[in-house]
């Protein structure tokens, strides 16, 4: 029996089909009108329910009976062969009896011994008047023939199909077409089974396959409405099941799983209906701004350390993670009781508690989690030292879940438990698969209730796409896959780090609560590194191991951060990070554990500009701890010796040397301590050609760093101009290029050299296309040619997502006393053209642009600009100071809301 059919007695409340004929039959207003009216107002009705509390159950089901209706009385205005010949027939999930305010209704009109081409008039007019009422339809024509040899060819097909009732005509053709899609000759149980499972892991892949993506889809996601569904049309294919419930008659679920899938369904049909109602149409999508949106509509308010979209997504990861651990469960379920049934049983034991039968662990017997609570924690060191092994099996699966109250404090400081979690982390293969089978079975929070925390905990942003505890699973996937050979060449270092370092399940810990602190409110550092500290005493660590994990964690941004903020070409600047670091161990962890940490919090955000920062930062640093840190390198030296191979270099080229020394003499020591030999040699030998030429010098060429850790650097050789700045990063922006670096040097005769660090907008080194490089050329020295006429800053349109993340610019100033420089720190809502209103507000104020560190950082960039006043020394005067950031902020925040 339909289930719409039990909420029969409720219906008319929101509709009632006879005032509707009785509408009709005066005559007063056509069809189209009516039903159109009616439906809109059985809708404000079920809305002003759903705001009002209603069982959404009644809601869903009960837009699904007014749709019968509706379709009974259309059905009713058209001429159809005898009741036995023709039947309207609801598939899919209108099917099922379930309808949100803007879901497809899916209808097919089945034929039976007649041709459908003689009722084309009928079913023109019919699926007309249904398209004119503004139903979102989908529609099909089909006899019971075609329905097999359709379902036969497609498995979507033939899951709309299993899941039919009839509206009008006779229930016998819908009952006959059912039983021929779901005959051994339209698909095997074993064929559907595969087919479904196949359907589910190319949709899973699509996102990532993790319940914790930004912007979830409430159907498709991992955890979403499409899973549950997945195993209705399995359990009605296999076994007849009308409702899951019936999978309680087969043993396939207890009532208590029963009653956590109900509640998951619930919530996500509550969230969906909430979805279409605010957006007035059909979206299961749930985008940033209908995050907010729903999370103020269900109550929630921001709190210290988490805001309200932040818990309310939270709320959904936690639910999408049960729903997808109740999908393996069940999936594994029926691969047993379909795909293996028949298969001849091979049981190997492990031990007195485990024991492999047919490729997969199981309990020996029933209560060995009752009787032995560490097996708990045993069953995933056996899974990570016995690769061969493809998965649990359901029951053991279901056991554990059942007896997660037993991992308590008397659990967690057992030396059996806490030995076996570091023999998990030691563990040759499998560890961080087992970490995530330990997450998705909700084993590893209830082990560690620090990251219990974390579970499901967003970050409402554009730089972190996971969930923090999906993130910290994903840092230590990274650390393991640096350790295999197909990694060596993308991170050769990381590479060669991690197959060396001494007690690699350190660098794992430190993975491990490097976030962990976060949401707390605080330093999520400074917390993180007291409950690490806390972890290594439990877990008997030494003094050494325990010290270094810590700082690691306390640390863990301070390489990135120094990479992407200061200038690492300083010797002062590489000196001080070596002392922090203080011997090569701490920075190798450290390396390893900023690669993975960048690599697993963004897809984008790896790109071969901070490959090639880290690396040098690393490489300089290893330099400065071999030397001796009591042994700083002397400037001097670095000077004379940077100077001494560019000279060898261009006197290869045939240039004279005194020409060298006469140009060079015009240029400080800046130069020389922040440009490698190659660059010093190619640009000197470039200038000294280009002479006298009034025209701006534009070479381009890729970074003397390795492909994989590259990018491309312009050079620009022109008159010092106050436009210059603007009019390049402007001119740059109509190149659609990121600039991710600016080094600026001013010589003695009124000239500058301008290197910047380039990518495309895809993050990669620019094409080595001789006519692309041309092109760029040509165009940046026409636009540079009078840089006081420096082009329009660029109008492109702001991505959706950025327009989400308004906050207000901040600024921080500081004076460098030994650069001679100030210090100028802008983090405000990323957009096109931001450079250039940056650079032009620096005209307006006679401010010189010395370096800048470029760093996008998902919604938002934090960019650091080294300056001078018009005197080229540091900004002294504070009424200065306070303008220029009064200035900056008000012109940036007022291209916040920019529609372009």
């Amino acid at each position: 029996m339909p289930r719409t059919v039990q909420l029969l007695e409720a219906a008319p409340e929101l509709f009632d089909p006879e005032q509707v004929q009785a509408n009709l039959r005066i005559g007063e207003q056509p069809v189209m009108t009516v039903l159109k009216k009616s439906l809109r107002d059985a809708q404000k009705r079920m809305d002003d329910a759903f705001r009002e509390g209603e069982d959404i159950r009644r809601l869903i089901y009960g837009r699904a009976w007014v749709l019968d209706s509706i379709l009974q009385i259309a059905w009713e205005q058209f001429t159809w062969p005898s009741a036995h010949q023709a039947a309207l027939v609801a598939v899919g999930g209108y099917g099922r009896g379930e309808l949100h305010p803007f879901s497809d209704v899916d209808i097919l009109l089945l034929f039976d011994q007649v041709d459908p081409e003689d009722w084309q008039e009928s079913i023109s007019g019919f699926l007309t008047l249904l398209w004119d009422i503004s139903l979102d339809l989908g529609s099909s024509v089909r006899t019971i023939d075609q329905c097999y040899d359709e379902s036969r060819n497609d498995i979507t097909i033939a899951t709309n199909l299993i899941e039919s009732r009839t509206i009008c005509g006779e229930p016998a053709l819908q009952q006959e077409m059912y039983e021929r899609v779901t005959s051994e000759g339209a698909w095997t149980d074993k064929e559907f089974f595969k087919g479904k499972l196949a359907e589910q892991k190319e949709r899973h892949e699509k996102t990532n396959n993790t319940e914790h993506n930004l912007e979830p889809n409430l159907k498709t996601s991992p955890g979403g409405l499409r899973d549950i569904q997945t195993i209705g049309w399995v359990a009605k294919r296999h076994f007849g099941a009308t409702y899951i419930r019936d999978l309680v008659d087969h043993g396939f679920v207890t009532e208590s799983e029963l009653d956590t899938l109900n509640k998951g369904e619930l919530y996500l049909w509550t969230v969906r209906y909430a979805l279409h109602m605010l957006c007035k149409r059909r979206e299961d999508r749930l985008l940033f701004d209908h995050q907010r949106t729903l999370a103020a509509y269900f109550g929630y308010e921001d709190q210290e350390g988490a805001l309200a979209v932040e818990q309310f997504m939270s709320k959904y990861y936690r639910v999408a993670m049960a729903m997808s651990e109740f999908n393996d469960m069940l999936l594994q379920h029926f691969d047993e009781a379909i795909l293996r049934l028949d298969d001849e049983q091979s049981i190997r034991p492990l031990n007195n508690r485990f024991q492999v039968r047919n490729d997969y662990l199981e309990t020996v017997y029933d209560k060995v989690f009752e009787h032995h609570p560490f097996a708990i924690m045993e069953l995933f060191v056996l899974m990570a030292q016995h690769p061969e092994i493809k998965g649990v099996r359901a029951a053991t699966i279901r056991r554990v879940r059942d007896h997660r109250y037993l991992i308590d404090d008397e659990f967690r400081n057992d030396i059996r438990n806490t030995s076996l979690f570091m023999e998990l982390l030691r563990s040759p293969e499998g560890v961080s698969t087992e970490l995530k089978r330990m997450n998705r079975y909700g084993i590893l929070g209830r082990y560690l209730p620090e990251f219990g925390r974390i579970v499901g905990q967003m970050q409402h942003d554009l730089f972190h796409i996971y969930t923090v505890d999906a993130h910290t699973l994903k840092v230590i996937q990274k650390m393991r896959q640096f350790r295999h050979g197909e990694y060596r060449e993308q991170f050769s270092i990381a590479h060669r780090i991690v197959n060396q370092l001494p007690k690699i399940e350190l660098l794992y810990i430190a993975g491990l609560y490097h976030d962990i602190g976060k949401g707390r409110g605080g330093d999520h550092s400074e917390l993180g590194a007291e409950d690490v500290i806390e972890f290594c005493r439990s877990h008997h660590l030494g003094k050494w191991d325990t010290h270094l994990i810590a700082w690691l964690v306390r640390n863990h941004l301070k390489m990135s951060m120094t990479a992407q903020r200061r200038d690492i070409s300083d010797p002062e600047v590489i000196h001080d990070f070596a002392m922090e670091v203080r011997d090569l161990v701490h920075l190798d962890y450290l390396y390893v554990l900023t690669v993975a940490d960048i690599n697993a919090t963004n897809n984008t955000l790896w790109n071969s500009w901070r490959a090639t920062l880290l690396r040098q930062l690393y490489m300089e640093t290893k330099r400065a701890l071999r030397r001796g840190l009591e042994n700083p390198i002397n400037k001097e030296d670095r000077i004379e010796q940077v100077q001494h191979e560019a000279m060898l270099l261009l006197a290869r080229k045939g240039v004279r040397e005194q020409d060298i020394h006469d140009y060079w003499s015009l240029l400080g020591d800046d130069y020389f301590l922040r440009e490698d030999a190659h660059n010093i040699a190619w640009q000197t030998q470039a200038i000294l050609e280009h002479g006298d030429d009034p025209l701006p010098l534009v070479l381009i060429r890729k970074t003397s760093y390795r492909v994989f850790e590259g990018a491309t650097e312009i050079f620009i050789y022109s008159e010092d101009l106050p436009t210059l700045f603007p009019a390049t990063v402007a001119a740059m922006d109509q190149l659609h290029l990121n600039i991710q670096d600016a080094r600026i040097i001013l010589t003695d005769h009124g000239r500058t050299l301008n290197t910047y660090t380039v990518l495309t907008e895809d993050n990669q080194p620019l094409s080595e296309n001789p006519e692309y490089l041309a092109h760029i050329q040509r165009h940046l020295t026409e636009e540079l040619d009078d840089p006081e006429d420096y082009p329009a800053i660029i109008q492109r349109r702001v991505p959706r997502q950025f327009k989400l993340f308004t906050t207000p610019t901040r600024l921080t100033l500081s004076n460098d006393p030994v650069a001679q420089q100030t210090i100028l720190e802008v983090i405000t809502p990323d957009r096109p053209g931001l450079l250039a209103r940056i650079g032009r507000i620096f005209v307006e104020y006679g401010i010189s642009v010395r370096k800048a560190k470029i760093s996008s950082i998902g919604e938002r960039v934090e960019d650091f600009f080294f300056i001078t006043d018009p005197d080229n020394q540091p900004i002294s005067d504070p009424e200065l100071c306070r303008r220029l950031q009064q200035s900056i902020c008000e012109q940036l925040d007022q291209h916040v809301h920019d529609p372009h």
